[in-house]
């Protein structure tokens, strides 16, 4: 390999560590949401894949049927987390020009 085309590899890579790290950085402003129950638990996660709310409807909240509520909140929370990553790895198809990298989302 020449040590120009070694170069402009190593430029692509230089590159594309500066674009993940700016992906890296605006996941935290992207957010999701998703609900359960009809919309009586919302959970909102950001693209890093931290939940950073939950909301539940008073109206849901029974001391009798706790297991009910548990279930409305897993899963909303798994939701939330699925379009999270979904989203992040919508975001990474540009850096990757549309290969898919295993794992690559995961470093969030």
């Amino acid at each position: 390999m020449s040590k120009k085309v070694f170069g402009d590899i190593m430029k692509q890579a230089m590159q594309m560590q500066e674009q993940l790290k700016k992906i890296q950085e605006e996941a935290g402003q992207k957010t999701v949401e998703a609900s359960s129950g009809g919309g009586v638990v919302t959970v909102a996660a950001n693209g890093r894949q931290e939940i950073i709310s939950i909301r539940i409807d008073p109206s849901v909240v029974n001391a009798n049927d706790i297991d009910m509520l548990q279930d409305l909140i897993l899963a909303a929370v798994n939701e939330a987390m699925r379009k999270a990553k979904e989203m992040m790895a919508e975001e990474m198809k540009g850096l990757t020009m549309g290969m898919n990298i295993p794992g690559l989302p995961g470093l969030f």
